[in-house]
């Protein structure tokens, strides 16, 4: 399978060649990088320091989906719509691991999505999305009698928040309780909130250091608490996920999935 990388100099472009290079019956088909980049024309087996894999670094995304049976992409949200048309454009299989994208971001995904398959997922790790499977089961057992708090941290470069992770917990524990997310949710506290309202879902977010990723779901109630972590250590997880997700979608027929989906829970 030929899989192209979009963004493929940045830290996780890098870890997608390795993860991309590091699994059989796959390929590099070529990566982009912005013009001007210092990383364009480079080949992207020596970028991470390896054999060299004949697959070069470019400006022009159009001609790298052209080639491509899928195409992966953990750029950003204005980056990923552009990415998301050239898909529907060459029936390209496209896997999204973007965050920070809005509600008419999604619809815009969703629409491109009945042109060929799509595979966008907040976190591409195969823990995470147990953890979100479990997430849903406990609160649909749970029920309201337990509040339930979303605490995450990630590096002091990470530029949204809640994490794109935390918020799919959250829309996991809602979907529980059969509610809507944005009916519950509350991102942050200060000041003088009163009491918490009961069956509300709150975010708690840390950054600092270089955090890969933590993320713990608390079901608090009188006289006990259950929780449920998962925590990253690296970016690889992620990088292997997204290659298996791309592997799954060559069979699927156009459509927006999940990792879930892909993973079967």
């Amino acid at each position: 399978m030929k899989i192209g990388i979009v963004g493929c100099a940045g830290r996780m472009g890098r870890m997608l060649i390795n993860a991309v290079l590091d699994t059989e019956g796959c390929a590099l088909s070529g990566g982009t990088e912005r013009l001007g980049s210092d990383s364009l024309d480079d080949d992207m087996g020596e970028l991470v320091g390896r054999d060299h894999a004949g697959a070069v670094i470019e400006s022009d995304a159009k001609a790298l989906f052209k080639r491509s049976d899928a195409i992966i992409d953990f750029t950003a949200p204005a980056a990923t719509l552009a990415h998301a048309a050239l898909a529907a454009e060459f029936g390209t299989v496209l896997v999204v691991g973007t965050t920070g994208m809005s509600p008419e971001d999604e619809i815009a995904l969703a629409k491109a999505a009945e042109r060929c398959a799509i595979v966008y997922a907040p976190n591409f790790s195969v823990g995470v999305n147990l953890l979100m499977a479990l997430t849903e089961r406990a609160a649909a057992i749970l029920a309201d009698d337990y509040d339930i708090e979303i605490v995450e941290m990630h590096h002091r470069h990470k530029v949204d928040a809640p994490s794109g992770t935390a918020l799919g917990l959250g829309r996991s524990a809602a979907k529980g309780r059969d509610v809507a997310l944005d009916s519950v949710w509350r991102k942050s506290r200060d000041g003088h909130t009163g009491a918490r309202p009961k069956g509300e879902i709150g975010f708690a977010t840390l950054r600092g250091g270089d955090v890969v990723g933590d993320h713990t779901v608390m079901f608090a109630a009188e006289g006990e608490r259950v929780e449920l972590t998962h925590k990253a250590s690296s970016r690889a997880v992620f990088a292997k996920g997204a290659v298996r997700a791309a592997l799954w979608a060559k069979t699927q027929k156009p459509g927006l999935y999940s990792m879930r989906d892909v993973l079967g829970l």
